[in-house]
């Protein structure tokens, strides 16, 4: 990509070095159609340079697009390598060691969480792909929104810390007509990218209550924040916040991609707020007219 913008900038230097010895050239055999020429001239650079705008502006969103995609390929690698090696290491220590039932169970229990991991990140790319394709069809159904809530935060505990990361304040019964595979991913993503970007071991609050004919679902979390000019951008498709080359966070740049495209199916809306003292606070609001 650097070389095609090396060979785009010479071919303007080029093209525009031509039209000025051509221009002089002109100028001096008919020198009375002068002002003709240098007209002609000034509405071919203005259509010519309006051209090389709009066209760098394309090789340069091809190159960020091209550099997201080769990082969003290294991360789903980093994605997968990490709970395959966590359950190999889980299987291995129950095949050497003679370890008892409960920290067999134990050990089998982490692997399942790490198995349901790598189905989530699957399932991402999967319905992302969808999605882009307008082949996913978003079947509705009517089911008990507060257990899928608590379900998909105790799976996500995070089984290396002996303290409770994740807090639910989570209203019984609350039930929600709506395509409930892909509002799974909604709140397995939120909540997981809350617990990414947090400090090991911090607090995560996920709540969801009633309210004024609305549905709230929030998470909150005391991570890093995000600031006000990305908040705009974070739900494009493999954005990630931050740098590409300083981020030591993982993740594919597919989760609030899917969020937001999931919840407008839905009618629904999605907020990011500053937590205080730091943070972020996602606010998704159903409506509960038709539910």
């Amino acid at each position: 990509m650097h070389k095609s913008l090396v060979i785009f900038y010479g071919l303007i230097l080029y093209a525009l070095a031509e039209l000025i010895w051509w221009g002089v050239l002109l100028v001096k055999v008919q020198p009375e159609r002068k002002a003709m020429i240098m007209g002609e001239g000034a509405v071919f650079l203005i259509l010519f340079f309006t051209g090389a705008y709009f066209l760098q502006k394309t090789l340069k969103r091809e190159r960020k697009l091209h550099e997201q995609q080769k990082n969003f390929l290294l991360s789903v690698t980093h994605e997968l390598k990490s709970p395959l090696a966590s359950i190999k290491l889980y299987l291995q220590t129950i095949l050497k060691r003679d370890l008892d039932k409960s920290q067999t169970r134990t050990f089998l229990n982490n692997s399942l969480k790490d198995i349901e991991r790598l189905d989530d990140l699957v399932e991402n790319m999967l319905i992302a792909t969808r999605i882009e394709n307008h082949s996913y069809s978003f079947p509705k159904e009517k089911f008990n929104f507060s257990e899928l809530v608590e379900k998909v935060a105790g799976r996500l505990q995070i089984h290396s810390c002996s303290t409770q990361i994740i807090k639910t304040n989570v209203d019984r019964d609350i039930y929600i007509t709506g395509d409930k595979f892909a509002l799974t991913l909604v709140v397995s993503n939120l909540i997981e990218n809350a617990v990414k970007y947090s400090p090991p071991c911090e607090e995560i609050s996920a709540g969801l209550y009633q309210k004024e004919g609305e549905i709230l679902f929030t998470v909150a979390d005391k991570g890093i924040g995000i600031r006000d000019e990305e908040k705009l951008r974070i739900f494009e498709k493999f954005y990630r916040v931050g740098s590409e080359d300083t981020r030591k966070t993982k993740g594919t740049g597919l989760g609030l991609y899917i969020v937001k495209q999931v919840l407008d199916k839905h009618q629904a809306q999605i907020r990011v707020k500053n937590n205080r003292p730091t943070g972020s606070i996602f606010e998704v609001s159903f409506s509960t007219y038709g539910n």
